[in-house]
């Protein structure tokens, strides 16, 4: 027998701790989604007779705060809250600026050229992460790098 009968008591205790804290871990991870159509309506409740407030573009990135059936829950880069309907989202990775202006850049460096410039707002697919710098993908298909701490996504 490995345990004593006196520490089971101690061994159950820890093990439903440890449970605890990995549930508590997952359960804090932020889920994020993206619009995987042309245009996603953003309703005041979960289902079609609720109003469509606004709508947004294919990429678009929104945190999930809570699903109901096929709904979800989100907010955006404003912290503005609706709702979505599930299946019109997907789990591509796409970043939106919240800069004023930004400028993507050729390599991920201050000092590297300027391949564009960026408003507040636009949308960028995340193609990849270099430290606090990411390499994204204009809708028009120019790629390039900008610091991760002028946008919101993931």
């Amino acid at each position: 027998m490995f345990f004593k009968v006196g520490r089971w008591p101690a061994f159950l205790l820890g093990l439903l701790l440890c449970l605890a804290a990995s549930l508590a871990a997952a359960a804090s991870t932020t889920r994020m989604v993206s619009a995987a159509v042309d245009e996603l309506s953003l309703r005041t409740g979960p289902g079609t007779r609720y109003e469509a407030v606004w709508t947004v573009a294919k990429g678009y990135p929104l945190k999930v705060l809570s699903k109901r059936g096929n709904w979800l829950q989100v907010s955006d880069f404003e912290n503005d809250k609706a709702w979505v309907y599930a299946p019109m989202t997907g789990k591509t990775a796409h970043h939106v600026v919240k800069a004023e202006r930004a400028n993507l850049r050729r390599s991920a460096s201050t000092r590297s050229a300027i391949v564009a410039k960026l408003r507040y707002g636009d949308v960028l697919r995340t193609l990849e992460r270099r430290g606090d710098w990411l390499k994204v993908r204009l809708a028009g298909g120019t790629t390039g790098w900008i610091s991760q701490r002028l946008t919101w996504g993931w």
